[in-house]
């Protein structure tokens, strides 16, 4: 059983936000396969349930706020006993261009919240990641960056982006070594 998890903010106010990227992915995904978000108030976060080719996947959307992220990864991981091994995490990534898409299969925090709340809960810096490019500005402070919307020509690239992560995704679900599926879709 895998374990995807859409990084975000809940509420009206931070759809289509840099730092929502992972929710605007997992939405995507979950449309395309039909499947539907429920609110898990145990597990503090929206959940959805698919299998692919007899490969059953959670999908999740944390409720906690960004900094709070690992209190539901954790929530669900002990709940549906998940290995971390099975757990994948998108997440928006500042140090990457507008719409590119790194994959990596462990990692440090880099500064970003959401992971560092995972890492602490988790207690491990090893688990599979989907990174989408949000750009970084040199004259708005990073706060109010990645709170911004996206601009038309900058959510262009992002849809090509959470395309590129759901058929990621997708692999992973069936079981794909990460290693290939990094090397089919992360961004030259």
């Amino acid at each position: 059983m895998k374990l995807i998890v859409g990084l975000g903010n809940p509420g009206a106010q931070y759809e289509q936000t840099r730092h929502n990227v992972g929710f605007m992915a997992i939405d995507a995904f979950a449309e395309q396969h039909h499947a539907t978000f429920r609110l898990e108030p145990k597990l503090k976060g929206m959940l959805a349930s698919l299998t692919i080719d007899g490969n059953k996947a959670f999908l999740l959307k944390p409720m906690t706020f960004m900094n709070l992220s690992g209190e539901s990864v954790k929530a669900v991981k002990e709940y549906y006993k998940i290995t971390v091994e099975d757990i994948l995490i998108i997440s928006d990534d500042l140090d990457s261009h507008n719409g590119r898409v790194r994959l990596r299969a462990e990692g440090s925090a880099g500064g970003h919240n959401g992971h560092k709340n995972i890492i602490a809960h988790l207690g491990t810096e090893e688990y599979k990641r989907i990174k989408i490019g949000i750009g970084r500005s040199e004259v708005i402070p990073v706060i109010d960056w990645v709170l911004q919307k996206f601009s038309k020509d900058e959510l262009a690239e992002i849809h090509a982006a959470t395309d590129k992560a759901g058929h990621a995704i997708e692999d992973f679900i069936k079981g794909v070594a990460f290693n290939k599926i990094s090397s089919l879709y992360s961004s030259k």
